[in-house]
């Protein structure tokens, strides 16, 4: 791929030198109705034109990888998303089971245990 890639780089080369080469003749180049100074043969227009094409091109890339990034850290958002719903879940059924187990053991405990054992309160905090 990357052969492929250089040798039609080369021909687009050849190409261009070739028509640079040829093309010696007058020319006037307008951009918006007004002429470009600095612009009077032919090869001189085919290289602006060959300018504008490479800033198409950095644009497009540019482009390109700026939305390469975006769905990236949108997918990684997603996933860091799912990841915590999955932790909220599993730490909520942690909460179940433990609650259940607490449950039981007050059941199961003595009327004497049951006496010395403190209701743990939210948010305060024991000596």
């Amino acid at each position: 791929m990357i052969f492929l890639g250089l040798l039609i780089v080369a021909a687009a080369l050849v190409v261009g030198a070739a028509v640079i080469a040829d093309n010696t003749g007058e020319a006037e180049l307008t951009v918006f109705g007004e002429a470009v100074p600095g612009v009077a043969a032919e090869w001189q227009v085919f290289m602006a034109g060959a300018v504008v094409a490479v800033v198409l091109m950095v644009g497009a890339t540019i482009a390109t990888v700026g939305v390469r990034r975006s769905v990236g850290l949108r997918r990684e958002l997603r996933e860091l998303r799912d990841e915590h719903e999955e932790s909220i879940q599993a730490l909520e059924l942690e909460k179940r089971r433990l609650e259940r187990e607490l449950a039981m053991a007050r059941r199961n405990a003595s009327p004497q245990q049951q006496a010395s054992v403190v209701p743990v309160q939210a948010g305060v905090r024991r000596p």
